[in-house]
């Protein structure tokens, strides 16, 4: 059953390409569901993926979120709750993953509050075998004190940079999944 359901959505999401940025693709049954925000986002994203290669979509990250001195871009949450970089934000984050039981990779260059590193966690969470640790009380928590009070405004820098065209529309598809997420979370506050 679920693979139905995810090969349905896998084939929802496969866009053909039938003119420069010009793409078709698949509608649900319209007797069994309606087209929602969330497919139209979901193929705007895979339409920006198709439109652009390995190597543009690197130069724009490489150009958004790297350079030389401050980039463009922040992919940090210490940098969107403090102003700075390795700030309060980050201790707390530490703090609490250190309470999960996690740590951060030390291979990796990135501090833990990287959006990437962040997600990671999420997805921990959601899907780890340790029932004590992932579950929806600790995603709850997590996802309101570590990804929730700053997400929009990464999403709304990326959205503000004319060279950003893959990572636009990721940021806006992110935007709206964490908006989705809000709500189930507040429905189970109530």
């Amino acid at each position: 059953m679920l693979e139905t359901a995810l090969t349905r959505l896998l084939a929802l999401l496969d866009l053909e390409m039938i003119d420069e940025n010009v793409f078709v693709g698949l509608s649900p049954d319209e007797s069994v569901q309606r087209v929602f925000g969330g497919q139209v986002l979901a193929q705007a994203l895979v339409a920006a993926m198709r439109a652009t290669t390995a190597e543009a979509a690197a130069r724009e990250y490489d150009g958004l979120f790297l350079g030389v001195g401050k980039p463009e871009v922040f992919l940090y949450g210490s940098y969107y709750l403090s102003g700075f970089l390795n700030e309060k934000p980050l201790a707390a984050l530490r703090h609490d993953l250190a309470t999960l039981g996690l740590a951060r990779d030390e291979t990796r260059g990135e501090t833990e509050d990287h959006i990437a590193g962040v997600f990671e966690v999420m997805r921990y969470l959601i899907a780890g075998d340790d029932a004590a640790v992932c579950n929806l009380e600790q995603q709850r928590r997590f996802f309101r004190g570590h990804l929730q009070p700053w997400i929009e405004k990464l999403c709304d820098a990326v959205d503000t940079q004319p060279r950003a065209q893959l990572y636009r529309a990721l940021a806006d598809f992110t935007r709206a999944f964490v908006q989705v997420e809000t709500q189930g979370f507040d429905l189970l506050e109530q």
